[in-house]
């Protein structure tokens, strides 16, 4: 006696070709995609606090240092706030950087000097930023910046 045959399966069910595999390559560079742009992210913003740090001080070193010139000797010292200029600021705010070794630490390092009406000075530092991972689409030459603001008042 010939065993019973299986019975016949519908259309659409039974058993489907196919691979799993497609799939996990799939979430697996989504996975380090994903990586790859915390990575970076963070070393952003790990270089824009150094360079906000690294701001702050210049504006605070060119707030006080620009406000020691001649004038404070020939026009005597004002009520409120120093007077400072922005040549003695810019010098000042570069004689920083280089005591500080920030040209060392950012190669590249650019920064601008700017001072209100009201005498504060504000420093402005811009660093190419070095990217640990790059992956498609991301800037070939990225920058970072921060700035930061000081006045000199008289107490």
């Amino acid at each position: 006696m010939t065993p019973p045959l299986p019975p016949l399966r519908a259309r659409g069910q039974g058993m489907e070709g196919g691979s799993v595999s497609p799939l996990i390559i799939g979430f697996a560079l989504v996975l380090a995609l994903a990586v790859a742009v915390v990575i970076d992210a963070t070393a952003a913003y790990l270089q824009r606090s150094e360079l906000s740090s690294l701001a702050d001080g210049a504006a605070l070193h060119g707030a006080d240092l620009g406000a020691t010139g001649v004038d404070v000797y020939t026009d005597g010292v004002p009520e409120e706030r120093l007077r400072v200029s922005e040549a003695t600021v810019r010098a000042s705010v570069a004689d920083y950087l280089q005591q500080v070794g920030a040209h060392g630490r950012f190669p590249g390092l650019t920064f601008r000097v700017g001072i209100s009406a009201d005498q504060r000075v504000t420093v402005e530092l811009s660093a190419p930023l070095d990217l640990p991972l790059t992956f498609p689409g991301s800037p070939s030459q990225p920058r970072v910046g921060a700035s930061g603001s000081a006045v000199s008042t008289v107490d």
